[in-house]
């Protein structure tokens, strides 16, 4: 007999208890395309993905950040179902893509780079077309609520091929939502947009992710990863290279920078503030790089204070993200 589809809405209304643990488990996978051996872009085979082992925690919001290539966009359209992985296994709430495929895609929405949809549709159209799709009966479409929640109420009833970049991307959020996914991919989606918009996506995602949707997002910027995501994981040249909470990623590098504006200008460093690593950034301003484990902050007050130079200020900065990300990624 076949396995009746689960509804997203289902699959939302577990008990607490009965929830996955982790929203996406992958293992071992690995994504070989085959080489071209016709006309003038005749190649090699590509490894894209190799032995990836991966899982997402039910309820974070999860960066996988990586440089351009690295493989990102194929796990995504893996765990989409527009890319065959070569090998592994990858379950998406439970429901393992290959032999449940139908209850894995019901579980996740994506949010794909490209803007896919067609121009000759209204946004609403757009939406039921969507949820028709994915089998969810007109009396528990969420049309007007989601063209709401992105703001597009007042366009509801436009020509897509009318709306603004910002708007489509607005609408393809929506779209990734009609059939209530516990999961939300989202690939690169603040590429290209305002600062207003990208404020309106990012409290859209809060909320979703206060209401229990688990949160998958790639960005090439840094900042909002590191101020939006509870875990992080880097993949470069098809392989994880870091896979760790937000914290313990950032304290691999113990390194802090701190900056003395002085009273006076200051003609050359004395010695014994060279030899504490002091760098001129100025005519007034002293700067040390330092690690808190290994010096004390008050060790290079005492030698400012030593060689007769008068603070006026003092600013420190530590390492980011970014980085961190840099120096992962060189490696």
């Amino acid at each position: 007999m076949k396995t009746p589809r689960k509804t997203p809405d289902a699959i939302l209304d577990k008990a607490p208890q009965n929830a996955p643990q982790n929203a996406i488990e992958i293992n071992g996978v690995n994504k070989t395309y085959a080489p071209s051996s016709k006309g003038k872009n005749k190649s090699t085979a590509k490894k894209a993905l190799e032995n990836i082992d991966l899982n997402i925690p039910r309820g974070s919001i999860f960066a996988l950040l990586g440089p351009n290539g690295a493989g990102k966009s194929t796990l995504i359209n893996i765990l989409g179902g527009m890319v065959i992985k070569s090998s592994g296994h990858v379950n998406i709430w439970e429901q393992d893509i290959d032999t449940d495929p139908m209850n894995a895609r019901a579980s996740i929405g994506i949010v794909p780079q490209e803007i896919t949809f067609d121009p000759f549709f209204t946004p609403r159209q757009v939406l039921d077309i969507q949820a028709g799709y994915y089998g969810v009966p007109k009396t528990e479409r969420r049309t007007e609520e989601l063209l709401e929640m992105v703001e597009l109420s007042d366009k509801a009833d436009a020509h897509a091929r009318t709306l603004s970049g910002g708007m489509k991307r607005r609408l393809m959020m929506a779209k990734a939502l009609v059939h209530t996914p516990p999961i939300l991919v989202l690939d690169e989606p603040t590429a290209g947009v305002d600062v207003e918009l990208r404020q309106m996506l990012w409290e859209n995602v809060k909320r979703l992710n206060r209401e229990g949707v688990t949160i998958v997002l790639t960005t090439h910027y840094l900042e909002e990863a590191e101020e939006l995501c509870d875990q992080i994981a880097i993949i470069n040249h098809g392989k994880i290279v870091a896979n760790e909470d937000k914290e313990t990623l950032l304290s691999r590098i113990d390194n802090k920078e701190i900056r003395f504006r002085l009273n006076d200008e200051v003609q050359e460093i004395p010695k014994a503030l060279e030899k504490l690593g002091a760098e001129k950034k100025g005519r007034r301003t002293l700067m040390f790089r330092y690690s808190p484990k290994d010096q004390n902050i008050g060790e290079i007050i005492e030698a400012i204070n030593k060689a007769k130079l008068s603070i006026t200020d003092i600013s420190t900065q530590e390492s980011d993200l970014e980085d961190v990300f840099l120096q992962i990624t060189r490696d």
